[in-house]
């Protein structure tokens, strides 16, 4: 999709901006890609801006950004493939060596990772936060994927952002009986693929002690105390390669073999996802850092059960998501 230039973001209406966190959240979970999300918004604004003159509060701005952005998804599905995780691809794990890797896909097969920033309010009622939180967990995203688009838009207007059947049906000009209908087989779909999310408690002082560990463990390419923070069944995937791992050892082997071109690495907490997650630039050769990885982690009674490491291999990951390119 090509982004349409509309110039300086104080062109806009700010009535306009002030949705735009919350829309790129949206068109997240739609898309399962946080730069096809930023297209979409991009696109929605452009519309928006082009018709503000003519909307005349017919209808609620948000909900008419909405539907504006419903559109512009289902238009951007509309013959795509459904992004995957490499777990859902391949079905057994890969053996811990360098011939693993010789399964490449393009980006555009992946479920893409998304900084909380992005996407999250910065505040606001702590039940509401924890559900969108959950909302964008990458295992949840990629079950979204699972639905046919218009079931996608039902359920994630229905049972994350709380919308009445009635305002959905609206929005999708269509009957409460369709949108209930919809909703329900989204939900029986959903529970084949595991994507129902659980509550978890918000990131709190253990989990970040968990979280300090991983990263001083890592900085000082410490295998033995890096295995120890994992649980004995954990699992790694590193996207774009299909290869995914299962069992702490078999971690520790690839750390040890193929991936000890990472020890000397700087790495940054941030959170991405609904979870703890750390950026991680690797030594250049000649010199100096370059981005190399986003890890996301899945933790749970104390121990990291899965790590999403999403290699920047093209060099635009972290451009994209806004983190630093250049380390010191």
């Amino acid at each position: 999709m090509t982004t349409v230039a509309i110039g300086p973001a104080d062109q806009l209406d700010p009535r306009l901006l002030e949705h735009r966190r919350e829309l790129t959240g949206y068109c997240y979970r739609m898309l399962g890609s946080s730069f096809d999300a930023e297209d979409a918004v991009q696109e929605t604004m452009v519309r928006a801006w082009r018709g503000l003159g003519d909307f005349e509060g017919r209808s609620a701005l948000r909900s008419w950004l909405y539907r504006i952005a419903t559109n512009v998804c289902l238009d951007q599905l509309s013959g795509r493939q459904r992004r995957a995780l490499p777990m859902d691809i391949a079905g057994n794990p890969y053996p811990p060596v360098e011939a693993s890797l010789a399964g490449r896909r393009p980006g555009t097969a992946w479920v893409e990772p998304v900084l909380d920033r992005q996407v999250l309010p910065e505040d606001g009622d702590p039940a509401e936060q924890a559900v969108a939180k959950e909302s964008i967990r990458l295992a949840f995203v990629a079950a979204l994927q699972h639905l046919p688009p218009r079931q996608r838009a039902v359920l994630i207007l229905r049972e994350v952002l709380r919308w009445k059947a009635e305002e959905v049906a609206q929005l999708l000009d269509t009957t409460v009986a369709s949108v209930n209908s919809a909703l329900q087989r989204a939900r029986a779909t959903l529970a084949g693929v595991g994507g129902v999310p659980e509550p978890r408690k918000p990131l709190g002082a253990d989990e970040r002690e968990l979280l300090e560990r991983y990263v001083d463990a890592f900085e000082r390419y410490d295998i033995d105390a890096f295995v120890r923070l994992l649980h004995e069944d954990a699992t790694q995937h590193m996207p774009p390669f299909e290869m995914w791992l299962r069992g702490r050892e078999d971690i520790g082997t690839w750390m040890r073999g193929p991936g000890a071109k990472c020890a000397g690495s700087v790495l940054l907490p941030l959170e991405a996802n609904g979870s703890p997650a750390v950026a991680q630039w690797r030594p250049r050769e000649g010199g100096g850092h370059e981005p190399w990885a986003l890890h996301v982690l899945e933790v749970e009674d104390g121990r990291i059960v899965h790590i999403s490491s999403f290699l920047d291999l093209d060099a635009g990951l972290f451009a994209k998501l806004g983190l630093p390119t250049v380390v010191d």
